[in-house]
């Protein structure tokens, strides 16, 4: 029920005369692969779904983790233990690389991270919004309490307990820097993934292709190995654009190749080699280890690390599969695989300690080189891959919270709306690393960047997953102390080994994400502060209703789509526009299109709808929500969609007397969800054909021929068209009612026009010198090179009214 009392409220479970409007609640499906029913037949199909999920995530997940043996060993013993190869510390090297896959992967995150989803979504921005929704951390614009009634807006405990009932949860929103730096914390990560999908095919490339500089082929990797690199390099940014969907079952294939291939390898470098290797997963090894290097051991940390880099990817692909599917292939493929490989090297390493360069390739027996090495290649390949469709996840998440620029987000897949391509990230992605394989010409200098960046995600993520515990999982705070000083101990130790390495390599992760850091903070800084213009320099409504009905100027036939970041308030783009414009259409809609912090919004709850005056002025307004994983498409209907939600609204207004009763209070901010799905009051009598002829309608013959015109011409962009009518026969229907539900038809009939804000924020003359540096200089640069907010929100140009604005701030 719409309530005088609440700014804006959401209409739930209320049913009405006519037609029922309601806000449907999605019931929380348990996790895929757990029982929940004694049905066997349910139980099978939850397994072979499952089982199918597993198989797809080896081509997804798992490239970049099972590609580490190909650098790993090198990475330890080439520099800083040179004066330490002997098989005592062989065998501690094995034992911390299995202690460290045990501790992290298996651990950590396939029995504790993975149950952090918010609402099957996994990665550090859904973390970030997990912790907004049940702590109020959050520091989006144009928050609402009807929000807080989306169907996936309270997943989490049944019974969640207060928020005031936390003393810590109290002092953390209380104080506006503190949430301000977990902001900063989460986009540092966001910084630091991003940097990976620049490192990570550089080093699994390059490390693959090294494979030809073993004794016998005689290439060095300056030469033509380099070239083979950076044409792979260029070739797999190149296909990007056909997304993953296509490949998934080519992709799984190959690694599960390549993890039998390396644990067959293992098997045979234990049994030939020294099969006391297996002794060495006792704890014991690893004191030897630090007993006989010293500070050298610890430096060398740094190499251990990268036996789970990539680790990450199995809660940032947790979107595309279940936490089941990923803890089964992990646990019972992948785990094993790599723990026989990095063995069996061990044992081959004790015996052939001169081999430690080319470790890898030198174990592989003579009779399967070839074919083990077109299966490396192809696996970091698919390695690659991973990494670079989460950078385009990241970069699309970033855009929702506010913090990068607007840029081209191409669906490659139907069915999995994760699946995206972005271009301009792309290209820029792969010019970066070329720069690198060119550069650095050694995968122990950008192993130790990848090392860096790799465990300050990790790092961090414990963090994030510390606050889930107490926030979200609503557990005692002696859990989080436990779970964050037990992982921050482990993490911490190779963390402060990677920042050593910094000076080798590692000054490189730091610098890409400074640079995207910058960015972030860039736009995210211009953004606010032109949004904080807005807010303060709305009209006021005692201004509009002071002008009558007709606002002092022509209403011509139309409806007027004024967008603007608002959720209540006039924008000043309207008062700028009547200044200037004697005429404006008979219908005004304010529209709001904003992030929620949830992944996905229902189609039945993704608008609001509300009024701004009294019936006569004929001005509504629209706020569209969507998640931060939705897709925000170009199919021509969101026309359809509002005019279905503006009718419904006025039909169920007639029947609510809070609202039929209210003519001289304040109506903005009043609004309800409106679900289009079942509308009895609208019909459908005529839409665009196949070949696109429009609908005839009471626009004159010359903007007939100008549409016409313009759909020949730009065929991509021609839009469903459909004509609406009343239905003829609606029970208790009020005349008033009835009359302005005709105008609202009539006003359709006539055209919609969008008039947006085509703004210039520039810094006030007294604003500081920075100040003016970031407004001027860096905001202005990053406006006029991202996408515009008309072709971001699929605006049809031909339809498009911009209005000139400065902001001073």
């Amino acid at each position: 029920m719409i309530k005088k009392n609440h700014p804006v409220e959401a209409v739930k479970n209320q049913s009405f005369a006519s037609n029922p409007v309601r806000l449907l609640q999605k019931p929380m499906e348990p996790e895929s692969g757990t029982v929940t029913s004694r049905n066997p037949s349910q139980f099978f199909l939850n397994l072979s779904r499952n089982l199918l999920l597993a198989y797809q995530s080896f081509g997804v997940v798992y490239g970049d983790l099972s590609t580490s043996p190909l650098y790993v060993y090198r990475s330890i013993f080439v520099g800083n233990l040179l004066d330490y190869q002997t098989p005592d510390v062989i065998f501690g090297a094995f034992s911390l690389i299995f202690w460290t896959l045990t501790l992290i992967p298996l651990l950590k995150y396939v029995f504790i991270v993975l149950s952090a989803d918010d609402s099957g979504e996994g990665g550090t921005i859904a973390l970030y919004f997990l912790l907004c929704r049940h702590a109020k951390f959050s520091l989006l614009p144009n928050q609402q309490a009807a929000d807080e009634e989306l169907s996936s807006y309270k997943y989490g405990p049944s019974q969640p307990q207060s928020p005031s009932s936390s003393p810590l949860n109290r002092f953390l929103e209380k104080h506006k820097k503190l949430r301000t730096s977990l902001l900063i914390v989460v986009l540092l990560v966001a910084s630091m993934v991003i940097g990976d999908g620049v490192i990570t095919p550089a080093i699994s490339v390059m490390s693959a292709v090294s494979g030809l500089q073993v004794e016998g082929v005689g290439l060095e990797l300056n030469g033509v190995v380099l070239l083979l690199a950076c044409v792979i390099l260029i070739g797999l940014f190149a296909l990007q654009h056909t997304g993953t969907q296509r490949v998934a079952f080519v992709f799984a294939p190959i690694v599960i190749l390549w993890l039998i291939s390396i644990c067959g390898i293992g098997l045979y470098n234990i049994i030939t080699w020294n099969s006391k290797i297996i002794y060495a997963v006792s704890p014991h090894y690893i004191i030897t280890f630090f007993r006989e290097t010293g500070s050298a051991g610890w430096l060398s940390l740094g190499g251990v690390l990268l036996s789970v880099t990539g680790t990450e990817a199995m809660f940032a692909d947790l979107g595309h599969f279940t936490a089941f599917s990923i803890r089964l292939a992990f646990a019972a493929v992948v785990y094993p695989c790599l723990v026989i490989q990095y063995m069996g090297r061990a044992a081959y390493l004790s015996k052939n300690i001169t081999s430690i360069p080319n470790s890898f390739y030198k174990s592989i027996p003579e009779p399967v080189f070839w074919p083990v090495f077109v299966i490396a290649t192809l696996a970091s390949v698919v390695g690659s891959q991973a990494i670079i469709s989460a950078t385009f996840s990241i970069v699309k998440q970033c855009h929702a919270l506010g913090c990068f620029p607007r840029v081209k987000i191409v669906h490659t897949s139907k069915h999995m709306f994760g699946q995206i391509y972005i271009p301009e990230i792309n290209w820029i992605l792969m010019v970066l690393t070329l720069l690198i394989a060119v550069g650095f010409q050694d995968t122990t200098l950008v192993g130790n960047a990848y090392g860096l960046a790799c465990m300050t995600v990790m790092f961090m993520t414990t963090f994030l997953m510390a606050l889930v515990i107490t926030f979200v999982w609503q557990k005692n705070l002696a859990y989080a102390a436990i779970f964050l000083l037990v992982f921050w101990f482990i993490e911490g130790i190779y963390l402060s080994a990677a920042v050593m390495k910094v000076p080798q390599g590692g000054w490189v992760s730091l610098l890409l994400a400074s640079v995207f850091m910058v960015i972030m903070y860039v736009w995210h800084y211009g953004t606010r502060k032109k949004y904080n213009h807005d807010l303060h320099n709305k009209v006021s409504l005692k201004w509009l209703l002071g002008l009558g009905p007709s606002l002092g100027i022509v209403r011509v036939p139309g409806i007027g789509l004024i967008y603007s970041e608002l959720a209540t308030g006039v924008p000043s783009i309207f008062s700028h526009f009547v200044t200037n414009l004697p005429a404006f259409h008979n219908v005004l809609v304010f529209v709001c299109v904003k992030h929620v912090p949830v992944p996905f919004v229902l189609p039945e709850e993704r608008f609001l709808i509300g009024r701004i005056c009294p019936r006569p002025y004929r001005m509504y307004r629209c706020i569209v929500r969507y998640g931060y994983k939705d897709i925000q498409r170009d199919d021509g209907n969101f026309e359809n969609q509002l005019i279905q939600s503006i009718a419904e609204f006025i039909q169920m207004e007639a029947v609510e007397p809070q609202l039929s009763n209210s003519e001289t209070t304040s109506f903005d901010g009043r609004m309800a969800v409106i679900s289009t799905r079942s509308n009895a009051t609208l019909t459908v009598s005529e839409q665009v054909d196949s070949t696109g002829s429009t609908v005839q309608s009471s626009k004159s013959l010359m903007l007939q021929r100008l549409r016409s015109e313009y759909d020949d011409e730009n065929p991509q962009l021609r839009r469903r068209q459909v004509r609406f009518q009343l239905a003829s026969s609606v029970p208790g229907i009020d005349g008033a009612v009835r009359e302005e539900l005709l105008q609202l038809l009539s006003a359709k009939e006539a055209g919609v026009a969008y008039i947006m804000g085509h703004s210039y924020v520039k810094a006030r003359r007294s604003s500081s010198y920075l100040k003016k540096l970031v407004i001027d200089i860096g905001y202005s640069f990053l406006r006029k090179n991202c996408r515009g907010p008309a072709v971001a929100l699929h605006i049809p140009h031909i339809s498009l009214i911009e209005v000139g604005m400065i902001y001073y701030v």
